[in-house]
């Protein structure tokens, strides 16, 4: 079960829970009671639901999603903890699975609300069930400079993702063409047995699905890749992985008015890290 983790600081301290939720999740009084009615809501690993619940600075709180079939039931909580590089023209932010780039109900509309920016716009694409490092321009200028570097492949896109099987390569290039135009993809392999392959990997074109349709082009499809790798047996395993193991997690490149680096890592999310330790991987 994916969840959203915050951490109690200074300044919240002696805040009873409710109040730490509502503040922290932009949510109503009466939706930050619903999370703790519901059963959803953690400190220190033990479960809470009394709305009085005193914090102390250092204490965790978690945010458990509801159970649903397909994975994710609502869209998940978007908070100050996912903003993971800022400056006055670029924002980083560390997106979860199971929601949009953009658009209605997504991580930039979010966003944009939390921190009281109408301008923040993403200037590239992760899918709904990709996790990880996405970037933002904070005002129409800084949007129009970064363009030509996305066209000039001129930032450094790296993921880590948990594919089907065994891959013995330690590294190879997969150049397979994409929708009748070329598209480049390094992979490496940093573990691996008969059952999955921890790889990573970094873009080198950014063609649609690229890294998904490439890697069933080798025959390793992600697990948990509901599009593409549905033309084979899945594993009573792989059934059990909710959305596809890919994760966005590292973003780098030179400010193109400053050329000043600038260099952003999201950490591996849960779900990401529990899938590894499922299939005995590193």
């Amino acid at each position: 079960m994916n969840a959203t983790q915050l951490k109690v600081r200074l300044s919240d301290h002696g805040a009873n829970l409710l109040v730490f939720l509502a503040a922290h999740l932009q949510l109503s009084n009466h939706k930050a009671k619903a999370l703790l009615d519901a059963r959803r809501v953690f400190v220190n690993g033990q479960r809470i639901w009394m709305a009085r619940h005193r914090l102390d600075p250092g204490d965790c709180v978690e945010i458990q999603e509801a159970d649903s079939p397909s994975g994710f039931t609502h869209r998940p909580v978007v908070s100050r903890e996912a903003v993971l590089y800022e400056s006055s023209d670029y924002l980083i932010a560390n997106k979860p699975a199971g929601i949009l780039a953009n658009g209605p109900k997504s991580l930039e509309f979010g966003l944009r609300r939390l921190l009281g920016k109408p301008a923040l716009t993403a200037v590239h694409r992760l899918d709904r069930d990709t996790s990880g490092c996405l970037l933002f321009a904070q005002n129409a200028e800084a949007e129009t400079r970064i363009r030509p570097l996305f066209v000039q492949h001129r930032l450094r896109k790296m993921y880590h993702a948990i594919v089907s099987g065994f891959v013995p390569d330690p590294e190879q290039e997969i150049t397979h063409p994409i929708d009748h135009r070329n598209a480049r993809t390094l992979v490496r392999t940093l573990d691996a047995n008969k059952r999955a392959s921890h790889l990573w990997i970094e873009l080198e074109t950014g063609r649609t699905h690229q890294i998904r349709r490439h890697l069933v082009a080798i025959g390793h499809p992600l697990i948990g890749d509901q599009q593409y790798a549905t033309r084979r047996e899945v594993s009573p395993q792989e059934r059990t992985i909710r959305r596809q193991m890919l994760h966005a997690y590292e973003l780098a490149f030179r400010h193109p008015v400053t050329g000043k680096p600038v260099h952003a890592k999201a950490p591996l999310p849960d779900d990401f890290t529990a899938c590894l330790r499922k299939f005995g991987l590193t």
